[in-house]
């Protein structure tokens, strides 16, 4: 039974290239677990912005991670990852601040092209904070990530 406060199973698994390529998105077994114990921490996210969260991707089936270039080892494969953004609160900068400090347990908080926030969940919970950029311009090049905020 889904038991997050702030998240709906729909919201987590919400995907529009999903919806246009036909790919099933909804987890099963202990991946909908997994899903709904990363949506009741995103309930401490929330509450601590004090600011609805808009999640941008949450869980992402093997076929629309491929479909979206994610990475193999993506944390949302596995159901531990949420990208998001709060307006209210600010921009990524200031978020990923202010969660950093929070005491709010993660794996990974990034910073992502000043766009949007990446945190994820996974059991490790190194408190690893990165900013992501592109190296060879705005648009085009790969990923890059570097330590801390910036």
């Amino acid at each position: 039974m889904w038991s997050a406060e702030f998240f709906t199973l729909e919201e987590m698994t919400r995907s529009d290239t999903a919806r246009a390529r036909g790919i099933d998105n909804v987890p099963k077994g202990q991946l909908l677990t997994r899903l709904n114990a990363t949506a009741k921490r995103m309930d401490s996210v929330r509450l601590y912005l004090g600011h609805p969260v808009i999640v941008t991707s949450g869980y992402r089936s093997a076929a629309l991670n491929h479909a979206v270039g994610g990475a193999s080892s993506s944390h949302h494969v596995q159901a531990y990852a949420v990208d998001f953004r709060c307006p209210a609160f600010g921009d990524p900068v200031r978020i990923c601040s202010a969660l950093r400090d929070s005491g709010i347990r993660y794996d990974q908080l990034i910073q992502e092209f000043n766009q949007w926030v990446h945190i994820s969940f996974a059991p490790t919970l190194r408190q690893q904070t990165l900013t992501a950029f592109k190296q060879d311009g705005k648009h085009g090049g790969r990923t890059v990530y570097r330590a801390g905020l910036g």
